[in-house]
C-alpha cells in the first residue's frame, strides 16, 4: 500500500511507531519516513542499538525452537509487530508444518501486513487487539480457531511488555494469560533493562514518549517477577544474547548501553 492509502485508513504515517521502527532496524521494508528518521536518531544516540535488537530477534528464534523441542505446537505471539525477518510461523512450521501460530498486535499496519503475509497459510492468523486485554485476545475468533487452550501453548512476549506502564500492572496482565494456559505451557519473554541511566538512554525514552509509545524499562528483578507461576528454564533471566546461545557469534557486541533481558518459563 502507498502512504496515502494507509493514511486514508486512519493510520498516522507521520508518527513514528515502535513496531515499524523495529522493522526498519531489522532490515524490513514495512515502515515509513517518520519511523526511519526515529530509528536513525536512536542509532545515533545508542550506537549498537541495531545489534541489540538483532540479539533480541535471535533469542526469539532460539526460544521458538526450544519450545518445539519441548513438544509445543501452538504459539500465541503477543505484540508481534510488523512481519519481518524470522517470523514465528516460519520458524515453527519449518520445524513442524502442523504448528499453529496466532499473532497479536494493536498496530494496524502490523496486523494488515500480517494478514497479507498469512493469506495462504491456514495454520497462522493475526488478531488486532490490545495485549492488556487477555480475554479479548484469547476469545478472538482467530485464536479460538487455531489454538486449543486445553493443550500447552507457547506464549511469546518478546520486547513488548516494556510498553506497558506500571499503573497497568504488567504482572497482573501476565498472570491473566498464565491462568488460562494449560499446564505444560511456556512463556518466552524479553524486556528492556533499566540499569543504564545515561543521558543518551533518557533521550531515547523521551523520543518514544513523544511518539505516543513511552517505554518503561525495568530491572532484572522486576523482569523475573513477570514469570510468577512459571518455572524458569536454565539459565534463567539473562541478557537476551546469553539465553542458550548456539554459537559465540550470537553473544553479540558489548555496547555499554541499555540491555534486553530474556528468559523462558514453564507452567507446571
Amino acid at each position: 500500500m502507498t502512504k496515502q492509502r494507509w493514511a486514508s485508513l486512519g493510520i498516522d504515517v507521520d508518527q513514528p511507531n515502535p513496531a515499524r521502527i523495529y522493522d526498519y532496524m531489522l532490515g524490513g521494508g514495512h515502515n515509513f519516513a517518520a519511523d526511519r528518521a526515529a530509528a536513525e536518531q536512536i542509532e545515533a544516540l545508542l550506537p549498537g542499538a541495531r545489534a541489540i535488537l538483532r540479539c533480541n530477534r535471535a533469542f526469539l528464534r532460539r526460544a521458538v525452537l526450544f519450545l518445539i523441542s519441548a513438544g509445543v505446537r501452538q504459539f500465541l505471539d503477543i505484540g508481534s509487530g510488523v512481519p519481518t525477518i524470522g517470523n514465528v510461523h516460519e520458524i515453527a512450521q519449518r520445524a513442524d508444518e502442523q504448528a499453529r501460530v496466532v499473532y497479536v498486535d494493536k498496530e494496524p499496519v502490523a496486523v494488515a501486513h500480517s494478514r497479507l503475509l498469512l493469506a495462504d497459510n491456514q495454520r497462522a492468523a493475526a488478531v488486532q487487539a490490545d495485549m492488556c486485554e487477555p480475554d479479548t485476545v484469547l476469545r478472538a475468533p482467530e485464536t479460538r480457531r487455531l489454538l486449543n487452550l486445553d493443550e500447552p501453548i507457547g506464549l511469546l512476549t518478546v520486547a513488548v511488555i516494556h510498553f506497558i506502564a506500571d499503573e497497568q500492572r504488567p504482572p497482573d496482565v501476565m498472570a491473566a494469560y498464565r491462568d488460562q494456559l494449560a499446564p505444560g505451557s511456556y512463556l518466552a519473554l524479553s524486556h528492556g533493562d533499566s540499569a543504564t541511566g545515561s543521558s543518551e538512554v533518557a533521550e531515547v525514552m523521551e523520543l518514544y514518549k513523544r511518539s505516543g509509545n513511552p517505554v518503561y524499562p525495568r530491572s532484572p528483578r522486576e523482569i523475573s517477577a513477570l514469570f510468577a507461576g512459571f518455572d524458569l528454564v536454565e539459565p534463567g533471566v539473562v541478557s537476551a544474547a546469553q539465553w542458550q546461545p548456539e554459537s559465540p557469534s550470537e553473544l553479540g557486541p558489548q555496547t555499554g548501553h541499555s540491555e534486553i533481558y530474556a528468559g523462558v518459563g514453564r507452567k507446571p
